[in-house]
């Protein structure tokens, strides 16, 4: 974008929350390095993350670990700028997105901006699977920027009026099988615990753990044609249905243990 562009554009701050994500993170920053500020929240990295994002430009926040939303809230109150945009480290911004952001963030009505995701598994994006077009909501004024107090799949909402940007922000969230597992695990364990605070305790039954999984394998594999991403749309539909076996898995040893969930 040219300079004359450039000047006219509503500053805008980035807000990211990282941990361990030296291999992810310069792509992440180089996608965004034409926004006015960059605002990294490391939450305790043993590699190069921190140096990394400094040598960026970045400014960079160690906060220790409290949850996403917590990391999330506290990224936002570092902002400098009324105009945010929130993305995880394993995030790129197209090109086409970052100019439709300095294009009309600020410029009209709305207050927010939801953003089409295009998510990829193994290296591959993927399609179809009912993985596309995934909209989140990632751009948006500071001062109406809201967090659902959930522990896991949290968003921002925005109370005022919500808008659709252009481009796709680009979402390498598995590269290896040992990503998958590693963020089923934690992903499946905080959504157990959640599920059974908003459901007050319902009774995990046998067919729970058959009948779901298999209902999201079919939804995703053949009503979402997941066939036409190849290997890769089995394995994604495969997984997914194996990750909800695990949460409802979860939520039943919980509920036989008796497990007392704080607050």
């Amino acid at each position: 974008m040219e300079m004359t562009e450039r000047r006219k554009a509503v500053p805008l701050s980035v807000v990211i929350i990282a941990r361990d994500a030296e291999k992810r993170i310069r792509e992440c920053l180089e996608s965004v390095s034409w926004a006015d500020e960059i605002i990294l929240v490391d939450s305790g990295s043993s590699d190069r993350t921190v140096e990394t994002a400094r040598e960026m430009g970045a400014r960079v926040f160690c906060h220790e670990w409290e949850g996403y939303v917590a990391q999330r809230r506290f990224a936002l109150s570092k902002a400098s700028h009324e105009w945010v945009l929130s993305l995880d480290a394993d995030e790129r911004v197209s090109p086409e997105l970052a100019a439709d952001i300095q294009r009309r963030a600020g410029r009209g009505t709305a207050d927010g901006y939801r953003i089409n995701r295009l998510n990829h598994f193994l290296a591959k994006p993927i399609r179809h699977c009912g993985w596309v077009p995934d909209p989140v909501l990632r751009c948006f004024r500071k001062s109406k920027a809201v967090l659902p107090d959930v522990r896991v799949h949290e968003g921002f909402d925005v109370k005022g009026t919500i808008g659709r940007l252009d481009g796709l922000l680009l979402h390498h969230s598995y590269d290896t099988f040992f990503d998958y597992y590693q963020k089923m695990n934690e992903y499946t364990t905080l959504e157990a615990e959640d599920k059974l605070r908003r459901t007050g305790g319902r009774r995990i039954r046998w067919h729970d753990l058959i009948l779901h999984p298999l209902s999201r394998f079919w939804r995703m594999y053949i009503a979402k044609k997941g066939f036409l991403d190849g290997w890769h749309g089995f394995l994604v539909c495969q997984l997914s249905a194996f990750y909800l076996l695990v949460l409802y898995a979860k939520i039943w040893e919980m509920q036989r243990g008796e497990k007392i969930i704080a607050d």
